[in-house]
């Protein structure tokens, strides 16, 4: 299956940074911490299957699924390996592929994602796909709204939550479905220390679904480097562009 991509700069000009976004989301996530990274560098970006412009396939759908459709784009772009970037269920795919062809990751970068969930935080998570399946991606975002932003984001940008709802009310429900229910049930933490490129795990610190404790987790397991987002909860990549690309731009130069 080939994905819808775009890419920004000159692939020949070494290793390019690839960017893979979380559920119900899409390539144009990243344009924010984009605008802020040096120049200098191409940047790749694409919408994962049942997203944005790419097809859906028949599922259900595995997390290697995710991986194949990332290789086949980085194969189709002539890309042999690229400095990686993952936000929440990109975060799970980027590691799965740095797991299972590490030749294809540089380095990596994990924003937002999870690895040791607890037997508490896997029920919880379970609890939110059954409210997936039974009332769609809108409403399940009415009940996130604020887990995902913080207080302060909320109080200066007002209409960030009923955008963010109406922007799930337009997704197809079944894809979102599929995909959600392959961000709540895998959980790579046994994988992490098969993992050969130099890591950076960061995450809000106030993230109630990706803690800073499993950014540390995958920190620890992997010999990298650990970054806490302060004051943020999920959506740091609208919160926090500028100290995201901030510490991207560190890692991966």
């Amino acid at each position: 299956m080939d994905v819808h991509y775009r890419v920004d700069g000159d692939l020949g000009a070494g290793p390019p940074l690839v960017f893979v976004h979380g559920v119900g989301s899409g390539l144009e996530a990243w344009q924010g911490v984009l605008d802020e990274l040096p120049p200098g560098r191409a940047f790749v970006r694409y919408d994962l299957r049942g997203h944005g412009r790419s097809p859906a396939p028949a599922g259900p759908w595995n997390v290697d699924d995710f991986v194949l459709d990332h290789l086949r784009l980085l194969e189709r772009l002539g890309v042999g390996t690229a400095d990686t970037v993952g936000f929440s269920l990109g975060g799970l795919i980027v590691q799965r592929i740095a797991v299972t062809r590490p030749e294809a990751v540089r380095r990596l970068v994990v924003i937002g994602a999870v690895a040791g969930r607890t037997g508490e935080e896997r029920a919880a998570v379970l609890r939110r796909l059954a409210t997936v399946e039974a009332e769609g991606p809108a409403g399940a975002a009415r009940g996130s709204v604020r887990r995902w932003f913080s207080e302060e984001y909320l109080a200066g940008h007002p209409d960030a939550g009923a955008e963010v709802v109406a922007r799930m009310e337009r997704l197809d429900r079944d894809a979102y479905t599929r995909a959600y229910r392959v961000l709540a049930t895998t959980d790579l933490a046994d994988d992490l220390g098969r993992i050969r490129a130099p890591l950076l795990a960061m995450t809000g610190e106030s993230d109630i679904g990706s803690p800073p404790r499993m950014s540390r987790l995958m920190a620890d397991r992997t010999g990298g480097r650990a970054a806490v987002l302060p004051g943020a909860r999920h959506t740091v990549l609208q919160e926090c562009p500028e100290p995201i690309a901030k510490e991207i731009a560190t890692h991966v130069r």
